[in-house]
């Protein structure tokens, strides 16, 4: 987990700098599981055994998602959030869901619109990471429409 965290490829359009430590990396770790065993929300994705990303709802309705770029453009994100969408509407009773991304990530808000999000607003300045601002694409996909 922690090599996904600090690769600053994986990182460059999160809401936080690539992790500097181990330490980091450990205590967003403790906060999923203690998370985990109230909500079951969010999933640490793994192949062969391997952590390679991770995908579920945080907060309110929001979702989030992030892959290890080594496994980028292979279709295990599709995969994962096609499987997580329903299990969200279900089994969490959402209304419905939302994202949001940085307008510059193509790939991210590619695959939001395949999974049927549609674009609500955008904001400028939304976050600021190492002295760089980014903007922000937001995101919203009702249980009416999947």
């Amino acid at each position: 987990m922690y090599a996904s965290y600090r690769d600053p490829r994986a990182m460059r359009y999160w809401s936080t700098p690539p992790h500097d430590t181990i330490t980091l990396t450990q205590e967003l770790l403790d906060r999923r599981i203690a998370d985990w065993a109230q909500h079951r929300r969010n999933f640490q994705i793994t192949y062969n055994g391997a952590y390679i990303g991770h995908a579920g709802m945080f907060r309110d309705n929001e979702i989030r998602f992030m892959l290890s770029p080594e496994h980028w453009q292979k279709g295990f994100m599709s995969e994962t959030m096609a499987a997580l969408i329903p299990y969200l509407f279900t089994k969490l009773s959402a209304p419905y869901l939302t994202a949001d991304a940085d307008p510059l990530n193509s790939a991210s808000c590619a695959a939001l619109k395949k999974l049927g999000f549609r674009e609500t607003h955008h904001a400028k300045n939304t976050f600021c990471i190492n002295g760089v601002w980014s903007d922000s694409v937001y995101f919203r996909l009702d249980h009416t429409q999947i």
